[in-house]
Parts: C-alpha cells; structure tokens; sequence
C-alpha cells in the first residue's frame, strides 16, 4: 500500500509511467496548503458569525441553565474570558465546517495512488462521516450531558457550593461533545479499512467481544460523570457503530466480489481471434 501511495503521487496525468518533477510536485502540495488554509480561515469566519448571530453560547449554557435556572452563568475569572472563550468556539465550528474541504484537498492530492475501488469509497465516506459527527455531537448534547451534569451535581450538591468557572464548564461541554462526534466515525474507519482490503466482515464478525470489551474502556475513561447509565450509553452506541460498520465492510467486499467476477469472465486479450488479414486479389506481374 506506501509503495503504491508512492507511486501513485509520482504519476500524474494518468500515465503511471511518467512521473511528475519533483517540483511540481511541490508546486501541487503548496496549493494545496493554500486551499486548505483558506477554507479555515473562511470557516473561522463563519463559526464568528454563528457565534454572535445566532447566540451558540447560549445554546451551550443550556445544560447548565437546566439545573440552575436561566438566569445562570459560569464564572469568569479573567477580562480576557469574554473574548477567548467565544473565540474558541468559533474556530471549533470553523473546523468543522472546512473539514469537508480539508479531507477533499487531501484526497485529491492522493486520489493518483488509489485504485477505482478505493476511489468509490472516499467520496461516500466524506459524506458519512459529517453526518456521524453531527449525529455523535447532538446525542452528547441532548442525552450525555445532561445525565452526566445530573449526577455530578447530585453527588456534592448538599455539600459543596456549585460556582463553575467558564473554562472548566464550556470545556467540559466542548470536550465531551467533540469526543463522541469523534467516536461516531468508527463506522466511517471500518468502511475504508475495507476498501483498502485491509479487515473482511468475518475478520470483524469473529472480534465482536473484543470490540464490546474496547467500547466499555473507552466508555468508562470518557463518561465524566454516571458509571452507570451514561456509561451503558457510550458503549451501546459504540456497539451499535460496530455492527453498523461490519454492515458497511460486507457491502464493499461484495461489490470488490462482483466486480472481480466481471473482470474473470471477460476473456483476455491473448485469447481473443484476431481477424484474418484479406487476401490481395491482384494478380502477380
């Protein structure tokens, strides 16, 4: 696979046989770069918009505002937390939303070392995996969150006065969301995985205690909060990810199965007839 990545970034212009100068291989990178800085420096711009357009701080005070009331806010502790912590939010969702033009930069500079097949899946996997993310962030958002805050405020609620500071409430929000959009691409690993022949359904199929095994560490090191009920959460979901992504992985090698019964059924070119040359119907002189 490296070999081939390797040459496959040689090799422009269709013909893997003339390999591009070094330079303009360079020149392609650079460009490249550009295209990627530019679109996190217009996502930037428009996670400020949302920002302040759209009032995404409030939305994440919400969990909070749930156990203590809407009139609630988090400590700042510094002059510079009004402007640092929306800033900070802003460049998350900039991220977010160039990732689209980061990952298409960074196939298009690969696309030259990937097969047909590998192609096919990229595309479909960019899609996904935006929408996994999204769907991992809002069930932080609407079902972790708000369970884990519950149950850390319920164990030092009669005893400890609940004055949260910005920095440790907006990065407990923003940490846990981002982790589970994060683990929601698992489905999105296992489907290029699989294009690139790396792991098979069966190989996947015969790991399923062991992923159930993973999916509870992992769980248990990233729920913050309920043992319990959060951690079944986290784990069902990573369970329900898995078997999503051995579905994926079986489509895939079903189509590299179909589309190598096509190509064994066409007959080679060595075996095809050629077609008898005419015969001169001049007569020597």
């Amino acid at each position: 696979m490296i070999r081939r990545l390797r040459e496959g970034l040689l090799a422009r212009g269709g013909n893997p046989k003339a390999e591009m100068p070094f330079l303009d291989h360079l020149e392609e990178l650079r460009w490249r770069i550009l295209w990627a800085i530019l679109a996190v420096v217009v996502g930037l711009a428009t996670g400020l918009v949302l920002v302040f357009r759209f009032d995404v701080m409030g939305i994440l005070l919400q969990p909070g505002r749930r156990l203590f009331g809407e009139s609630w806010l988090p400590l700042a502790l510094s002059p510079v937390d009004n402007f640092f912590f929306p800033l900070k939010t802003a460049l998350l969702i900039g991220l977010v939303l160039a990732f689209p033009i980061l990952a298409y930069q960074t196939w298009a500079f690969l696309a030259p070392a990937l097969e047909p097949r590998e192609k096919r899946a990229i595309v479909p996997a960019l899609y996904l995996g935006l929408v996994l993310f999204c769907a991992g962030v809002a069930m932080a958002y609407f079902a972790l969150i708000p369970v884990s805050l519950r149950f850390l405020v319920g164990m030092g609620g009669s005893f400890l006065a609940q004055e949260w500071t910005a920095n440790l409430y907006f990065g407990f929000i923003v940490q846990l969301t981002v982790a589970m959009g994060v683990v929601f691409e698992l489905p999105v690993v296992i489907l290029l995985l699989s294009a690139l022949g790396l792991v098979t359904p069966r190989f996947l199929r015969s790991k399923r205690r062991h992923a159930v095994v993973v999916g509870l560490i992992v769980a248990s090191v990233m729920s913050p909060g309920d043992l319990i009920l959060a951690t079944a959460l986290m784990t069902g979901s990573m369970v329900l990810l898995y078997e999503f992504g051995i579905l994926l992985s079986a489509i895939v090698w079903r189509k590299r199965g179909e589309q190598g019964s096509r190509q064994d059924q066409s007959p080679p070119l060595d075996s095809v007839p050629l077609r008898p040359e005419p015969a001169e119907t001049g007569s020597d002189a």
